[in-house]
């Protein structure tokens, strides 16, 4: 595309606008400013509420596919890609998922989280390229994630994943997005022009993250990866993920220290296996059993448990 077409085609975005009404905010006292963009952002939820009942349908979908083994594969460039790759990586720590369970890809490959990779968002080849290296199936889903909604590493990647069989979803901030209509599930959170004319790791960005965590978030309650509003796949990592793991372990089960101690360590430290374990009175491999004939689900495995 040459540049005469992509500054017409940019110019009728409305994440591109410029707003006349802030063309001196420059000259604004810094506390001024900090309510400007305090007011902008107040915004965002309301957008993303707009479009609550096709994220639900999205999530939905994402979770029947995860449930049958399939991986979740956020797809964009620059700050689209960078949410993709973060939200993608607080998944094993926070729900115990398997390192390629979900993953996130950035135009220009990890160099990119950092620095910027010339024309890597403008090629669908790329896409395509970093897709087939994951070998794609039809439990897989790949979520094209682009502000403008045209990006073609974006749209380039749900086109791929579709022609593989894969569940899409497009997630822009744009109405009538080419990347909303190549997705079977297309999610426009309409934002509106920036306080800084184009700048979409603003209010887009943060839309983004807020759908971003909700699919993820919203799937993995489905996958059984909770307990109520308790992380109980928390992978205990570290020290302070460890004693958030004796937290859980005693907000699930109102267990003594000691109880719970015992109860982890018949667990081999899993959160889950040790509040069934309390709960249900069974010992550290039986949980496991219990727990791998319910699909993971806590609440099932209580259940079979006291049948």
């Amino acid at each position: 595309m040459n540049s005469p077409d992509l500054r017409a085609q940019l110019n009728s975005l409305p994440t591109e606008a410029f707003r006349a009404e802030f063309a001196e905010i420059d000259r604004l006292p810094t506390l001024e400013l900090a309510r400007l963009m305090n007011g902008e952002d107040s915004g965002v939820p309301a957008a993303v509420a707009a479009q609550l009942p096709r994220i639900a349908a999205a999530v939905d979908a994402v979770a029947e596919r995860m449930a049958r083994g399939g991986r979740l594969v956020y797809a964009g460039a620059g700050t689209a890609g960078r949410l993709g790759v973060l939200d993608a990586s607080e998944c094993p720590p926070t729900f115990n998922t398997a390192p390629d369970q979900v993953v996130g890809l950035i135009a220009g490959g990890p160099e990119a989280m950092v620095t910027s990779v010339e024309g890597a968002e403008d090629s669908r080849e790329l896409a395509e390229t970093d897709l087939a290296a994951l070998a794609l199936t039809p439990a897989d889903t790949v979520i094209g994630v682009s502000a403008s909604g045209r990006t073609p590493y974006a749209v380039g990647a749900v086109e791929y994943a579709r022609s593989r069989g894969a569940l899409t979803v497009g997630l822009a901030c744009n109405p009538g997005s080419a990347l909303a209509a190549a997705a079977e599930h297309g999610i426009e959170v309409v934002v509106g022009p920036e306080l800084l004319t184009g700048s979409t790791r603003l209010k887009a960005g943060t839309a983004q993250k807020l759908v971003l965590n909700m699919i993820s978030t919203i799937t993995m309650i489905r996958l059984g990866k909770t307990y109520g509003n308790l992380m109980v796949d928390v992978r205990a990592s570290n020290e302070k993920l460890r004693a958030r793991s004796r937290r859980i372990v005693a907000l699930a089960t109102g267990a003594a220290d000691d109880e719970i101690e015992a109860a982890l360590a018949a667990a081999d430290g899993e959160v889950k296996n040790a509040i069934l374990v309390l709960l249900a009175g069974v010992d550290g491999p039986t949980a496991a059993r219990l727990l791998e004939e319910s699909g993971g689900h806590l609440r099932a495995a209580l259940a079979a448990a006291s049948r």
